[in-house]
């Protein structure tokens, strides 16, 4: 489905599933691209260098308060992983916003074409209450209203419980994180390849779940594989949401004919 929809300022805006979805998969590459390369600055740097770069200016804010090399590797890890977790929850609700305006639209003007001033209003009017929902209600919504199930739900479920953990307790896991099981749990999406055979082609691979589990107590920690895993999950999640607004839209077309 096209159509023509005004932005906040009023002008006209073509909304089309397709370019929504390859606009976001590309922004998503650059932020796996960004970690990579920060993951290789990481590796590389020399502690001479960053005594080099402190003292470059040959004055400090705060000297007295100055850290050393290995008190800034800690930090600058603790930054990435928040970082990381921040934008990935921050990517999956931008996904889930995109796919559910095209829904409403596609609800609302019965798949037309063609969408009229009515419809566009009816759908903008959903998109503010569902742009003000919690992550957990638009899921909900998503389900009720359109019968479109997220297969990744729990791991964004997940990435919000962490990125609370690392924001307001330290990092460390306590009892309200915890699912009956006495487990924060994240599924992550990785790549399995096929055992090699001598003289047969090379290895494919498939999208296997891995599970990373936190206990009570228990530090937020993630290895750089894992870092780079959960952007993965999320490019998954975004493919399957897109994929099921696709179907969405395609029934409603048929039964409209």
């Amino acid at each position: 489905m096209s159509t023509e929809s005004p932005d906040n300022r009023g002008a006209p805006q073509q909304v089309n599933l397709q370019v929504i979805a390859q606009k976001f998969m590309a922004g998503l590459q650059q932020h796996f691209d960004m970690l990579a390369f920060n993951l290789a600055a990481r590796e590389s740097v020399q502690e001479s260098a960053y005594k080099l770069h402190s003292s470059a200016p040959r004055i400090m804010p705060v000297a007295p308060r100055h850290q050393n090399f290995e008190q800034m590797q800690a930090y600058a890890r603790d930054l990435l992983l928040r970082q990381v977790i921040g934008d990935c929850l921050n990517l999956a609700v931008t996904a889930l916003n995109h796919a559910h305006f095209f829904l409403a639209l596609v609800k609302n003007s019965q798949s037309q074409s063609a969408v009229s001033p009515a419809s566009q209003q009816a759908a903008q009017a959903s998109q503010q209450a569902f742009l003000a929902a919690a992550i957990d209600e638009k899921f909900n919504r998503l389900e009720q209203d359109y019968g479109v199930m997220c297969e990744l739900e729990d791991s964004i479920t997940s990435m919000g419980f962490m990125l609370q953990v690392l924001m307001q307790q330290g990092g460390l896991v306590k009892a309200e994180q915890l699912d009956d099981t006495g487990e924060l749990v994240l599924e992550l999406k990785a790549v399995e390849l096929s055992q090699l055979v001598m003289d047969a082609a090379p290895p494919t691979g498939k999208l296997v779940d891995q599970r990373k589990v936190f206990h009570l107590d228990q530090v937020i920690e993630l290895s750089d594989l894992e870092l780079q895993l959960v952007l993965v999950t999320i490019a998954s999640f975004a493919d399957g949401l897109f994929k099921s607004v696709a179907q969405y839209a395609q029934a409603a077309s048929q039964r409209s004919e």
